[in-house]
């Protein structure tokens, strides 16, 4: 089947998914920042565990490098490592929204870069997993929204630019799902979506034909259009 790569996955979204690969029986490699998480994870799936953070240029280009050197090329690039902060603009120290920048923009986009040449040789696919606060107006999370309509609009721009090369660029949106980062909402567990649904979308993505393309895929919580 090839190989992938998932950033943030130690847990929540991006471990999801990294257990949805293994199963479809691709060679894993899993980045992190937390070595107790990341290893206990990279033991259950039999992943490749690189302790990074993607807020750090090298460790961008080294989870990339480290994985291409271990399995001889990439064919599937998940970005997932993300963080959040709720509350206005005025309300967020400034090292706060820097570091939404920086792991959910700036660090996506550099592992993408240095991904790049192994992609186009494998006729690749990316998943960045953006969020609903990228498509609609989110008054809490404002700078967190901002990275993730940011991410969605790259995600666009790549698949103009590597169309050519037969890569194909995903981003994935969903409302709130079941990991820490939504424990500020207050809901329930059964209110929340599940990280194996976002799974189960990317390996839709992963069984769809080259000439089949889904550039933005929005997940909503059933509950919340059916409540009263």
């Amino acid at each position: 089947m090839g190989s992938a790569l998932v950033t943030g996955g130690s847990s929540g979204i991006g471990l999801a998914i990294g257990r949805m690969l293994r199963d479809e029986g691709f060679a894993l490699t899993l980045a992190a920042r937390s070595p107790g998480k990341l290893e206990a994870a990279a033991g259950e799936l039999g992943a490749h565990a690189v302790v990074a953070n993607v807020a750090k240029a090298k460790d961008c280009e080294r989870i990339v490098a480290e994985h291409v050197a271990l399995h001889g090329g990439l064919d599937v690039l998940v970005n997932s490592a993300g963080v959040g902060a709720v509350g206005g603009i005025d309300e967020q120290e400034v090292e706060r929204i820097d570091l939404q920048l920086d792991v959910n923009l700036r660090g996506l986009i550099l592992v993408t870069r240095a991904a790049l040449p192994s992609l186009r040789a494998t006729r690749g696919l990316v998943v960045n997993v953006a969020s609903i606060a990228g498509t609609v107006p989110m008054g809490r999370l404002p700078v967190y929204g901002a990275t993730k309509a940011a991410v969605i609009s790259l995600t666009r721009s790549l698949n103009e630019s590597l169309e050519a090369d037969g890569v194909r660029v995903h981003a994935l949106c969903p409302e709130f799902v079941d990991t820490p980062m939504a424990a500020w909402t207050g809901l329930a567990a059964e209110e929340l979506i599940r990280p194996e649904d976002c799974a189960e979308v990317v390996r839709m993505l992963l069984r769809l034909s080259p000439q089949a393309r889904v550039p933005m895929i929005v997940i909503e919580r059933a509950l919340l259009r059916g409540s009263a």
